[in-house]
């Protein structure tokens, strides 16, 4: 099975729940100039509107997920919380 090796790294959010080992959900990647979706499997459940990393291809259009907080961001709300 071929792997998609450009969506490795990339970030997404679910439009489906993952259910962790009971089954994937599917997540929304900003990739190749546009947005795809993919099957999304993650250790423990996730719920829809996650913001995702994928970590890993499995091939035929399916990722291995985990929940990531966009460091930036972060950054962002703590400038916004100073003064």
């Amino acid at each position: 099975m071929a792997t998609d090796d450009a969506v490795r790294g990339c970030t997404g959010v679910l439009v489906i729940g993952t259910r962790g080992s009971a089954g994937p959900g599917e997540v929304l990647v900003r990739i190749r100039g546009g947005s795809e979706t993919f099957l999304a499997w993650s250790d423990v459940p996730l719920p829809k509107g996650t913001s995702v990393l994928v970590i890993d291809c499995r091939g035929a259009r399916q990722v291995d997920v985990v929940e990531w907080a966009d460091p930036l961001n972060a950054l962002a709300g703590e400038a916004g919380n100073a003064g």
